[in-house]
């Protein structure tokens, strides 16, 4: 393994975020299956708690099949301002250890604590140090990972959820991903694993037997990502926020899929979760943006621009059902859709979102 420098990366991750602030506000919803979001027949679930995950409840789920799930399942509204008050609450603690905070989302960011204001060499010191200070501020809990980079930080944080603190070594970080399962990458969708285990591919020494170049014919750029994560190597830096352009979200579908009604709902739940994102950050933009991938693979993109701000569901809507007109292909079918808006009111801020890695 080359030498490089030594980085001291945290990731925290809130545990299931919006739904324990509502636990949190509301005692009568701890211990129970709590979803926020609509339960009415278009509703889609924006997160669970961790009763209602033991039922199989997930976030993006529509609601009505979560309540297929778990029929006792408590829905409350999304209260995004209070969402984001608490973000902000977090944010600011982050700070207090470092500048070098990336944010990707509401509930989570890398932090660099190579370097920090405390002055203190332990990483993992300032990590139980975080989640005590999120914990008296704020009344929840929050999970960590500290590593060498960035993947194996995030990774890490996901280990002992809820509630929990992961650390990998330096000496650890090579035999730890050679046993870990290539599902637990972060990165690797359902299409990217179907193809890893029909390469024989299930752990990262599996993967490691594969040279730069197979990985590259098979994987694309995320083949070189692949190649380096398996030897300990993740360069990306953490980056602090920078000014804002676009706030957009894609899916791709395990199938390619066919049928007006079959996509309109599919553009439906994507235009509840990018409304319900861009108010959590209290976004707004004036062009909405499709992204529209064949089965075949060509792609288009159109756009449209209204003369106002917005962020509301129905707006983003209209106007997505506007753009997919003349689209529809039933021969070839839609693999990708995606959304966004551009012309953004905070492109004083900072940090692009994107839903999808």
């Amino acid at each position: 393994m080359p030498h490089l420098p030594t980085r001291k990366i945290i990731h925290v991750d809130m545990d299931a975020f919006f739904a324990s602030i509502e636990q949190r506000d509301h005692p009568e919803l701890k211990g129970k299956p709590v979803a926020v979001g609509g339960s009415s027949k278009r509703g889609v679930v924006a997160a669970a708690s961790y009763e209602a995950r033991e039922y199989g409840v997930r976030s993006a789920m529509p609601s009505m099949l979560a309540l297929q799930k778990c029929p006792h399942l408590t829905f409350v509204n999304s209260r995004f301002d209070v969402y984001k008050e608490v973000s902000t609450q977090i944010r600011n603690i982050f700070y207090s250890y470092t500048d070098q905070v990336e944010p990707l989302s509401l509930d989570e960011a890398y932090l660099d604590v190579t370097l920090n204001k405390k002055e203190v060499h332990s990483a993992i010191w300032i990590a139980k140090e975080i989640k005590k200070d999120i914990l008296k501020t704020t009344g929840l809990t929050a999970s960590a990972g500290v590593s060498i980079n960035k993947f194996f930080a995030k990774v890490a944080s996901d280990i002992q959820k809820p509630n929990g603190l992961t650390v990998i070594l330096p000496e650890k970080v090579v035999p730890f991903v050679e046993q870990l399962d290539v599902g637990k990458f972060y990165g690797v969708g359902q299409a990217t694993l179907r193809k890893m285990q029909d390469m024989n591919i299930f752990t990262g020494r599996d993967l490691k037997r594969y040279s730069q170049l197979e990985l590259v014919m098979n994987f694309g750029k995320y083949g070189v990502f692949l190649y380096n994560i398996v030897r300990g190597i993740d360069l990306r830096e953490v980056k602090a926020q920078k000014k804002r352009k676009s706030f957009s979200l894609e899916r791709t579908f395990e199938e390619n899929l066919k049928g007006e009604q079959s996509i309109m709902e599919k553009i439906d739940v994507l235009s509840i979760q990018l409304s319900d994102g861009l108010k959590a950050k209290d976004i707004k933009g004036k062009t909405i943006n499709l992204k529209w991938r064949y089965g075949d693979f060509v792609t288009f993109t159109r756009s449209k621009t209204l003369t106002f701000y917005f962020n509301d569901f129905q707006t983003i809507n209209r106007s997505a059902r506007e753009l997919t007109k003349d689209l529809i292909d039933d021969e070839r079918g839609v693999r990708l859709i995606g959304l966004g808006l551009t012309k953004l009111n905070d492109e004083e801020k900072g940090g692009q979102l994107t839903l999808d890695f």
